[in-house]
């Protein structure tokens, strides 16, 4: 992901040579500038959207004191513990059906071991319609599973769009414009790289 930005007292230039660690460099160096009280931005872009001279500005003032960075810290703690719930629940379910088409074989094959001959054609074509009554079962349970996903990850970003919207956070509103949702991605890792940026050199705790 390349980006371009310079931070200078006299003016800035643009270089295509930026790439985000030097986006993050300048950010860095500009929420120091602000805590002295002396910045100075100019238009950053990062492929594919381009971010204003005012978001990045507004951006670098709500960093200043730490707040945001513990808001997104938070928010991305959320999303691993729901990630992590969302995929045991499909893991459990899978373990279920295996159960269930296991307990099938084994149950088929203890009547075919019983089955009189006069009687192996009816009971083949009941089993052949229990497994397949099984396999319907199996693919509408995922299916139900795969959506309860999607919708609860969509609602997740919702959820996370109108935190940061609240906390003031510049470029974050609820929208599900893809273009819009991939800035909004791109500003996140903008700002984890902040934080782990000021965490190692001792501006955070």
């Amino acid at each position: 992901m390349d980006g371009l930005l310079r931070n200078c007292a006299t003016g800035c230039r643009v270089d295509e040579a930026f790439t985000m660690d030097d986006l993050v460099d300048s950010i860095s160096a500009d929420t120091s500038g602000l805590r002295c009280g002396h910045v100075q931005l100019r238009i950053v872009f990062i492929t594919p959207q381009r971010l204003s001279y005012t978001t990045l500005s507004d951006l670098a003032q709500a960093l200043i004191d730490g707040t945001v960075y513990e808001i997104v810290q938070g928010l991305l703690d959320i999303q691993h513990l729901t990630e992590k719930n969302l995929y045991n629940q499909r893991q459990k379910l899978h373990s279920e059906h295996r159960a269930l088409k296991q307990d099938l074989v084994r149950k088929h094959k203890q009547a075919l071991q019983t089955c009189k001959s006069h009687n192996l054609a009816v009971l083949k074509t009941n089993q052949r319609a229990e497994n397949e009554a099984l396999d319907q079962r199996v693919k509408d349970e995922q299916r139900m599973m795969d959506e309860k996903i999607v919708a609860e990850m969509d609602q997740k970003v919702l959820d996370q769009q109108n935190t940061l919207e609240k906390a003031g956070v510049p470029g974050f509103y609820i929208t599900t414009n893809p273009q819009e949702v991939m800035m909004q991605m791109n500003l996140l890792e903008l700002i984890l790289k902040l934080q782990q940026k000021e965490t190692v050199s001792g501006s955070l705790p």
